[in-house]
């Protein structure tokens, strides 16, 4: 071959290659436009379903009942802001503007909830709804709700321990004994509130909270090998950690997947708003274990708990786990995952990097397909399929979750930002 001809070969493979990317681009924007666009036909038909109760009550899609409607919680549901959350991300995408007001309605529904104070998980509640709203169409109202929010957060920070205390009180599955004192890994999903207010007001007390969780959330429910206790329990006089147990999760030695989910995201912000290597590390190593793990089945949706009904993990006497012989998915554990790896992609490269962006987009194609998609018009119209809440607590077993639609379609939002190159945040 002489030299002309073999340079008009490197170029028509140059050009082969850059069409097939192009190919291929152009067929994952048509994937996540297609879920969007589901996503916003199921929302509208579940926007028709009247609230139910009075004073604020059950206003917000939480799951499904067994006669297949619309289960609805209270604003002060640690759900509640997962629905609002949802119709921001879809109407930004879409440009929709009725979907939009919609999502301002339900919003604006949440903000009593900036004072409370009974648990952690205020994060949850006033991050994905004010947080999105002041994201996508800020207002100076947004920021000063969001900011008391975060006051209200840290009235349950414990400074000896240097963690947010997350519930008052937990009764252990292994009998009667009522700790009072429990850390949840759920808790590392709320502090991303903290660092908004730290930003926005200058004050580093939020920041420096957030920080003290997450080191201590790193140090003493992280396990060597990078799956996590559900629960930390802490000695209220000392700050001491007492033990790891599990609520949700099949038992206290076990990986729950959601989780390992929580954990993946959590560090991955913290990294995001600190640049503390410990964190990234700590993402990279939750994320392996996910991605790496023997348990995990070929289409990278987990089940509830990866050690579930295996030798050497034992549920507590008063577990619900001990009645259950089949094992369950759990659509919302690898929604959140496939959102965090996304994120956790831009902050490692080579390899890594494309491992996890890999990893995102095949639990992405999963949960798009007919097998957890559900049909137009059915699944009390949620989105997604086959989640699973709390089995110790016989609730919530294979059914829609509000949180599963909600990670499912900002991990879209943040796949389609990836593929046109624009930064995440």
């Amino acid at each position: 071959m002489n030299k002309n001809n073999k340079v008009k070969t490197i170029a028509a493979l140059c050009l082969s290659c850059m069409l097939g990317i192009a190919h291929a681009q152009d067929s994952e924007k048509a994937f996540i436009k297609e879920n969007m666009n589901f996503a916003a036909e199921q929302y509208r038909l579940m926007l028709k379903t009247p609230a139910q109760g009075k004073d604020g009550k059950g206003v917000m899609p939480h799951s499904m009942r067994k006669d297949g409607t619309v289960s609805k919680g209270s604003i002060y549901l640690w759900t509640s802001g997962f629905f609002p959350g949802s119709l921001w991300y879809i109407s930004e995408y879409l440009g929709d503007k009725a979907l939009q007001d919609s999502a301002l309605v339900y919003t604006r529904k949440m903000e009593p909830v900036k004072t409370f104070t009974d648990n952690h998980d205020i994060g949850f509640m006033m991050y994905c709804s004010y947080g999105n709203a002041n994201r996508f169409e800020p207002k100076p109202e947004y920021k000063d709700i969001l900011v008391e929010s975060a006051r209200s957060l840290c009235t349950r920070f414990r400074p000896k321990a240097g963690v947010i205390q997350s519930w008052n009180g937990f009764r252990s599955w292994h009998g009667d004994k009522v700790y009072d004192f429990p850390v949840i890994i759920d808790n590392m999903m709320n502090l991303e509130l903290l660092f908004y207010a730290s930003r926005v007001t200058g004050d580093d007390s939020f920041r420096k909270v957030a920080i003290s969780h997450a080191e201590n959330t790193m140090k003493n429910a992280v396990r060597p090998d990078y799956s996590c206790y559900h629960i930390v329990y802490y000695d209220k006089e000392t700050g001491k950690p007492i033990k790891g147990e599990t609520s949700q999760g099949w038992s206290d030695n076990s990986a729950w997947s959601r989780g390992q989910s929580w954990g993946i995201y959590g560090f991955t912000m913290c990294y995001r708003e600190t640049k503390d290597p410990r964190f990234l590390e700590t993402a990279i190593g939750m994320a392996d274990f996910y991605l790496d793990h023997p348990n995990l089945p070929a289409d990278k949706i987990a089940w509830w708990d990866f050690n579930a009904h295996q030798e050497g993990y034992v549920p507590g006497i008063r577990s619900n786990a001990n009645n259950v012989v089949l094992n369950y998915r759990d659509a919302s554990a690898a929604a959140c995952t496939a959102s965090a790896l996304l994120e956790l992609s831009t902050y490692v490269k080579g390899s890594k990097s494309a491992k996890y962006l890999e990893g995102a987009k095949a639990i992405l194609h999963s949960l798009g397909s007919k097998t957890y998609r559900a049909e137009l018009g059915k699944n009390a119209d949620f989105i997604l399929m086959h989640s699973t809440g709390a089995i110790p607590q016989n609730s919530e077993i294979d059914v829609p979750l509000t949180y599963a639609d909600y990670y499912f379609v900002e991990a879209l939002h943040r796949y389609d930002k990836l593929l046109d190159g624009k930064p995440l945040f």
